[in-house]
């Protein structure tokens, strides 16, 4: 189908005219076996992680592509012995998220990516994060499709001409036989037909800020249309492959009728029962969701984050096409090397008994494995990638003793009511900054706090020798540029409201939950996943030795930090948006030919859709060879090498988060 026209258009017409069709669909049961992956960011190498064998903490590694590689061709290679049908999915955001990601941008990502055999990936927000000019060159690169049937390219310059896109591919199996199938028209006869449709987020361009000219249709009819017209052609095994959180995952599946398996990503949920390794119960994998027209229903998968784990299902269809058996698990994927320390010092490493132990812990456990790391695939990002990463860390700024972590919901994963440690730090070190002498005499003002979103902070502060790279490449890898905005208390109420309420539904993308420094706050749930109430926020005044608290005041201007992507109001911080429509005082800073440079902002405008700044005289200009723009990355490394020579969390915590029982 080609994209230059609105899906939903073209669905309902197909439908219409594919009605009086037989269906070429065999009537008989079928069996299809699906890995999975997701928001694998860049994850090249493996994650340090940690989890609990019985009673005993190891440290260890987990995933990386040449272990997801390396599981996924077991995978492959079972369903071709016992002459299974196979697929193999990703559910969107391989783009961001590590070094390899800022120095290669989309070329290491489609190099290796072509090398796992996948049969389709959803498109994600940070498939955008560069420029369409550069998303249309991965795509032409790799050799699978992407997906997503609610989008229309045709306006776009990039990515008008680009075939590779498509809203659904369909394949037809005989067993373990696969081939594409191009034409509708013409379907196979005597075969198993399985369509997979892709639905991206249908408000891209408040959370993606260069999605260009492509226009985001409406989630739910575009999944409708799509499922009416594939069924009228006489497909009924349709899976749908998202990038849209594991929540609406589970809304779409109770709105629209049809889909036999959803295969998501975007929220980072590693749905499953972990608590056996000292994890989390992450929700149920494999969930059984009921359509709206109280007959059929849909499985609903999602496998994590930061190529870490694989999910792995088989989902059977009846005669009529509709799940009768949905069933399986994820598994995280580990090394054989193990550790008492977060340090991993050798004298930590665990001994020949200790480490039969774990390796027999694992042997009896069904949702960890360890898994050899594919050779070629290792030595390949090793030779080819490795070396100018090592070198683009630059100087040490701290020492790490225990691993700080990061995790954007406070509750989730194991974590406790306050959530992130990390976020705190970034935002002090930010608030810091911005207070600096330097930054003062440019911005004209004393900053009175800092606030991020959690979304914009990538990784963990491992344990070990802390970089420059470990923040600008790793932790803060978007280049945003720092602001100081004069804002309103009742502004920040609204904004702190607003955002942490829209997390609150089960699996819900939690990028926008708002984390400070100099400031504090505490939000009580009152309804389980849907609302709540902001209890108090206060400022902290006095010094760093004799700190006080005061409420902050609805009618007061306080001046606060924050990168510019959060400044302008994106990514659901409506109330910044709508405070600075008609004018506003922020002053946003980038270095020029080395120079700080100050850029005042005028006023933000929505067009279509997008929230457009305009300055007093011009913006930044992060393009040009002269202008650096990261300074929300360069903001914590002066602060952690000037204040934190032994990297450790905050002494207050900025959130407390009640959830509700």
């Amino acid at each position: 189908m080609n994209l230059s026209k609105p899906l939903i258009a073209l669905s309902v017409t197909a439908a219409l005219a594919g009605c009086a069709q037989t269906p070429s669909q065999p009537e008989h049961a079928f069996t299809l076996t699906v890995a999975h992956i997701n928001d694998t960011h860049s994850n090249f190498d493996p994650v340090k992680s940690s989890f609990k064998a019985n009673d005993t903490l190891v440290y260890n590694e987990f995933g990386g592509y040449p272990r997801l590689k390396t599981m996924a061709n077991e995978y492959k290679e079972a369903a071709k012995e016992k002459n299974n049908s196979f697929l193999f999915l990703h559910g969107g955001d391989a783009w961001q998220g590590s070094a390899y990601f800022k120095l290669n941008e989309g070329a290491m990502n489609a190099d290796l990516l072509s090398q796992m055999g996948l049969d389709a990936m959803a498109l994600g927000n940070h498939e955008f994060d560069l420029n369409n000019a550069k998303l249309n060159q991965f795509m032409n690169d790799i050799n699978f499709p992407i997906v997503a049937a609610n989008v229309d390219t045709s306006k776009d310059p990039d990515l008008k001409d680009q075939t590779n896109l498509k809203p659904y591919v369909v394949f037809a199996f005989d067993g373990n036989q696969k081939t594409p199938v191009a034409d509708l028209e013409n379907l196979p006869k005597d075969k198993d037909l399985v369509a997979v449709f892709g639905i991206a987020l249908d408000d891209m361009p408040n959370l993606a800020p260069n999605t260009g000219k492509v226009q985001f249709h409406n989630m739910v009819e575009s999944a409708q249309a799509t499922v009416d017209m594939l069924e009228a052609k006489g497909i009924h095994n349709i899976i749908a492959l998202t990038h849209i959180g594991n929540s609406v995952d589970l809304d779409i599946a109770s709105k629209v009728n049809g889909i036999d398996l959803i295969v998501g990503g975007h929220s980072h949920t590693l749905l499953g029962d972990f608590t056996n390794l000292g994890h989390a119960n992450n929700g149920i994998y494999a969930q059984m969701v009921n359509n709206p027209d109280g007959e059929s229903q849909t499985c609903v998968v999602q496998a994590g984050q930061y190529a870490q784990a694989i999910g792995q299902l088989k989902v059977s269809f009846d005669e009529n096409g509709d799940v009768a058996a949905c069933n399986g698990l994820n598994t995280m994927l580990s090394n054989d090397e193990y550790y008492h320390s977060p340090m991993r010092e050798a004298g930590s490493k665990f001994d020949k008994d200790e480490t039969t132990k774990v390796v027999n812990f694992i042997d009896e456990e069904e949702n960890i494995t360890i898994t050899d790391e594919d050779v070629a695939m290792r030595s390949h990002i090793d030779s080819k990638y490795k070396p100018a990463v090592d070198k683009a860390y630059g100087s040490v700024i701290s020492q790490v003793a225990d691993e700080i972590n990061h995790e954007r919901r406070p509750g989730d994963r194991g974590t406790d009511k306050h959530g992130s440690d990390v976020a705190p730090l970034v935002a002090e070190g930010q608030y810091y900054w911005t207070n600096s002498t330097e930054v003062q005499k440019v911005t004209g003002m004393k900053v009175d706090f800092a606030l991020i979103g959690a979304g914009g902070i990538r990784t963990n502060m491992e344990a070990g020798e802390y970089r420059e790279g470990n923040v600008s490449l790793e932790l803060l890898p978007f280049s945003n540029f720092m602001s100081v905005l004069p804002v309103k208390g009742a502004d920040i109420k609204a904004l702190i409201t607003g955002a942490v309420t829209a997390t609150l539904p089960e699996g819900a993308h939690a990028g926008k939950f708002p984390y400070g420094g100099h400031i504090r706050y505490q939000y009580t749930e009152t309804t389980t996943h849907q609302k709540g109430k902001l209890d108090y926020v206060e400022v902290m005044t006095g010094t760093k030795a004799d700190p006080s608290w005061t409420p902050i005041v609805d009618s007061k201007i306080y001046n606060v930090a924050i990168n510019n992507y959060n400044a302008t109001g994106n990514d659901g911080w409506t109330p910044l948006f709508k405070a600075q429509q008609k004018d506003s005082g922020r002053v946003d800073l980038a270095y020029v030919d080395g120079k700080l440079t100050g850029f005042k902002v005028k006023n933000i405008e929505e067009v279509s859709g997008k929230y457009k700044v305009h300055y007093e005289v011009s913006g930044p200009n992060c393009k040009a060879a002269n202008t650096r723009c990261n300074t929300d990355a360069q903001a914590v490394i002066d602060y952690v090498a000037d204040e934190q020579p032994a990297l450790a969390p905050l002494s207050y915590e900025v959130v407390t988060f009640n959830r509700a029982q």
